[in-house]
């Protein structure tokens, strides 16, 4: 138990395991930069696509069906379905259908099965797994790809070359379809311990086209100085190595004119840019620049991370600029990417090629509200988890892509549109599970400030120019000011795997307020302590 070791070994504890992680990241980058590019980046794909069935049973049967501790095969044994069984099933019904089969008969994952928060039960059984259970022994590597873990590290799987590599060909196919190859690059994203901004500058320069400008958030020396360090080590790494990646300019807090002035200027030298950036600060430049003046027209956003919504798009077209939706999910990989006919809606194509995504109708975990949870199944041999019919708490509809685009004449021939998230918060591009943000509303904040369960809610909502997050409390609940309310929610933040990034980001960008208020109720009368974006926020009433 952790109170019995002394706090100076579980800091040196940590240092150490910080310290293979990054020596560990660095061997990655020095492998990756050292493979060789793919020759015909759409003929792998192709031959991904056409084969997608037939590579995804046979890594079933070497990861699932070969290994007794897999808990996927028990799942398969309480379904009565063996490997043969599932073949003759892919072969007459398809993959999709079979999934939606095996999803009815038990053979799935919650989010927070995954994560660990939850048990998995099947028919009366309890299924011992953890999050590293479902790691793939196929895709082994240096780098590692970290999802959100519950405190102090989160779950790692190591992320191998080849899947760098298969995204650099999506990349490829996506470049090709917005025509934005030969543009000016710019990436506004975080640094360490975040691998966004390093990683889309790594990929950017294998593939010629270098990032001029890394744009970030820095924080103060005393919350991410040694992450400043981190990741100039990680430049230096890769520029000795022959990247050019840029080192982050900083830029003030809550201030993206600098961002905004910056593409202005070069569109004047030469031509506008592709933009490389989370939603809500790509709205945040785009609103600088219709603020100060600033002339960015032409200038092509790629974003991920949150929703786009209607109002967020409004912003970014307002200033003469397009924007186009990128989803990946770094458990799964790739979701998909918006072709140049999506002008409206939070939608892309889905990259059948690497993953297999049903749906099925449920009532998300922390609203009152119905939606379409979407169902993964990764299908690159090489990915970094085998997962089947895995939820990652978003929802969508999926449809036929009728668009005579790139994406839909390479076989890319369905899209999920209206993606949102129901049981994570998404605001800013930082992901952290509900479930951690309601011990701390309910339990933490209580236990600190005074109050019971239901004094303190957080609301994710549409700002004027980002998405905002609101800490609302209970008049009743008795404390000094909102302050001190703020201070105490965002020190239980830093305690959660992600939280010291996330309160950096939304520090810098004022995205948390705090208001002595009543909760929100949602249309049925209920009172919940989390409201995300995704669930319903904008039908929330007063009391």
């Amino acid at each position: 138990m952790n109170h019995c070791i002394p706090r100076s070994f579980l800091g040196l504890s940590a240092m150490l395991d910080e310290a293979i992680f990054y020596s560990r990241m660095a061997r990655g980058i020095r492998q990756y930069l050292r493979a060789p590019l793919v020759s015909d980046p759409e003929a792998v794909m192709r031959h991904q696509l056409e084969n997608r069935e037939a590579i995804f049973l046979d890594t079933v049967q070497r990861v699932v069906f070969s290994n007794p501790s897999n808990p996927y095969r028990e799942m398969f044994r309480l379904a009565g379905c063996t490997f043969e069984d599932l073949a003759q099933a892919v072969a007459k019904n398809g993959l999709e259908a079979t999934l939606a089969i095996l999803h009815r008969q038990g053979v799935y994952l919650t989010h927070d099965e995954f994560k660990g928060k939850a048990p998995i039960v099947r028919s009366g059984r309890h299924l011992p797994a953890e999050t590293a259970s479902f790691h793939n022994p196929l895709g082994s590597g240096l780098m590692m790809s970290t999802t959100s873990g519950s405190r102090s590290k989160g779950a790692r799987a190591p992320l191998s070359t080849k899947v760098k590599l298969y995204r650099e060909a999506q990349t490829q196919l996506r470049e090709r379809e917005l025509g934005s190859g030969g543009r000016t690059r710019v990436e506004v994203r975080p640094i360490l311990p975040s691998s966004t901004g390093l990683g889309a500058c790594l990929r950017a320069s294998r593939l010629g086209q270098r990032v001029e400008r890394w744009f970030a958030v820095g924080g103060t020396l005393q919350d991410s100085g040694h992450y400043r360090s981190l990741t100039n080590c990680m430049v230096l790494v890769s520029n000795v190595l022959g990247a050019g990646v840029p080192y982050p300019t900083y830029i003030a807090p809550n201030d993206f004119t600098d961002v905004a002035a910056w593409l202005a200027r070069r569109r004047a030298e030469g031509g506008p840019c592709v933009v490389g950036s989370y939603t809500s600060p790509a709205v945040r430049v785009a609103a600088a620049a219709l603020e100060k003046g600033l002339d960015i027209s032409g200038t092509v956003f790629l974003v991920a991370g949150e929703a786009l919504t209607d109002a967020k798009r409004a912003v970014i077209e307002k200033a003469s600029a397009e924007v186009y939706v990128s989803y990946p999910i770094s458990e799964v990989g790739l979701v998909g990417h918006a072709c140049r006919r999506m002008k409206t809606g939070n939608c892309v194509h889905l990259f059948d090629d690497s993953l297999a995504v049903i749906s099925h109708r449920r009532l998300a975990p922390l609203s009152d509200m119905e939606v379409n949870s979407l169902l993964f199944t990764p299908l690159l041999s090489f990915a970094p988890y085998v997962l089947i019919n895995a939820e990652m708490d978003d929802s969508g509809v999926i449809e036929p892509a009728h668009c005579d685009c790139l994406f839909s004449r390479f076989g890319f021939t369905r899209r999920v549109r209206n993606v949102s998230s129901f049981g994570k918060l998404t605001g800013q591009g930082m992901t952290l599970v509900g479930t951690d943000l309601l011990r701390i509303l309910e339990e933490a904040l209580p236990s600190r400030l005074g109050g019971a369960p239901g004094g303190y809610q957080l609301v994710e909502r549409e700002g004027a120019a980002q998405t905002q997050l609101t800490l609302r409390v209970n008049p009743r609940v008795r404390v000094s000011s909102p302050d001190k309310i703020k201070e105490c929610f965002l020190s239980e933040l830093r305690k959660y795997y992600g939280g010291t990034l996330a309160v950096r980001t939304w520090s810098h960008a004022e995205a948390v307020d705090v208001v002595i208020a009543e909760p929100f109720s949602t249309i049925t009368g209920k009172v919940l302590s989390l409201h995300l974006l995704g669930s319903g926020v904008g039908r929330m009433n007063a009391p």
